[in-house]
């Protein structure tokens, strides 16, 4: 019986995806199988991918002949695997020694739907540890408990697809679908929905994934329209929200996560096509004003200063927000 999948999306990755698969060798148990899903490359890496058959055994890659999206492929590789327990890996990250066997005993005994780890985020030559944002760890827990408080550092701001292994019971019941609608910010309600829907969690306090920041090519770093995915995304977390019982404790939440994020895009806005930086604003202004007014004022007081000016003055004078 097969007892973990790694799906591992890889789109022109030729010059990281030999170390993403020397690293899972360092993991390798003959239980474990690794589903590599070319996303259309145009590089050498279905070639590496190929020489490491030999090496790892249980590796198998599909093809596909055109780009899907990250979404699909991620679907896409959970659909064709078979595994107890299903985590994911982009093909230009890499994990750490002896991580996945840890991870999958930690999962085994805690008796969790799923389990999120530490990870280390690589850029250049620098390496900085971020740890999941859950105190208690080794524990089962609600994964609700792991949305609030509104204003600090919660499980659902740790969005990270690979830090950590699901059970399969999840994607029979639809937890684990990334929306292919989105081309970025696919992870926000994907993380949500799991811990909205979710049984149980833990925090394991393992370092496993290294993760690749600032990659030329990946989408963190191209500035077409598919940024503009955050917007959807958005909208997509909030009417989930929306149909919640506990919709008016967790929509606060929610909102601090998209002020934050547009800020951001703000910020960068020139790295956007002409077209997207005249549209930026006005769908920010757009969805703001679909918060409500007692959510949205204490979030912008809170957020202060220049942010809290900059987002009242999208909005436009007197108009805090169109819905009572």
């Amino acid at each position: 019986m097969t007892s973990l999948s790694v799906i591992i999306p890889a789109k022109d990755v030729a010059p990281y995806i030999g170390d993403t698969l020397n690293s899972l060798t360092r993991n390798h148990r003959s239980d474990f199988e690794y589903v590599v899903i070319d996303d259309g490359s145009t590089d050498a890496t279905p070639d590496i991918v190929d020489g490491f058959r030999k090496k790892l055994p249980g590796l198998r890659m599909l093809h596909n002949s055109a780009p899907t999206g990250l979404s699909s492929v991620r679907n896409q590789g959970v659909a064709a695997s078979d595994g107890r327990y299903v985590t994911f890996l982009d093909g230009d990250d890499w994990l750490a020694p002896g991580y996945l066997p840890k991870a999958v005993e930690a999962i085994q005994v805690l008796g969790v739907d799923f389990i999120r780890t530490d990870h280390v985020q690589v850029t250049g030559q620098n390496r900085t540890l971020h740890k999941a944002p859950e105190g208690r760890v080794n524990q089962p827990l609600p994964p609700r408990s792991g949305i609030l408080p509104t204003f600090t550092r919660s499980m659902v701001d740790y969005p990270y697809a690979s830090t950590g292994l699901l059970d399969r019971r999840l994607a029979d019941e639809g937890l684990l679908d990334f929306d292919t609608r989105l081309l970025t910010c696919e992870d926000q309600p994907w993380i949500w929905r799991l811990h909205l829907r979710a049984g149980s969690f833990a925090r394991v306090p393992i370092v496993g994934l290294f993760y690749r920041r600032d990659v030329p090519g990946s989408l963190t770093q191209v500035g077409d329209h598919r940024q503009m995915h955050f917007f959807d995304a958005f909208e997509g977390l909030f009417n989930q929200i929306a149909d919640d019982r506990d919709a008016d404790l967790y929509l606060p939440k929610a909102t601090r996560a998209f002020c934050s994020i547009l800020i951001n895009h703000l910020d960068r806005k020139k790295r956007l096509r002409r077209k997207d930086q005249k549209q930026l604003p006005v769908r920010g202004r757009s969805l703001l004003r679909r918060i409500p007014h007692h959510i949205l004022d204490p979030t912008l007081r809170e957020m202060g200063g220049l942010r809290e000016s900059r987002l009242r003055s999208l909005l436009g004078p007197g108009k805090m927000s169109l819905t009572a």
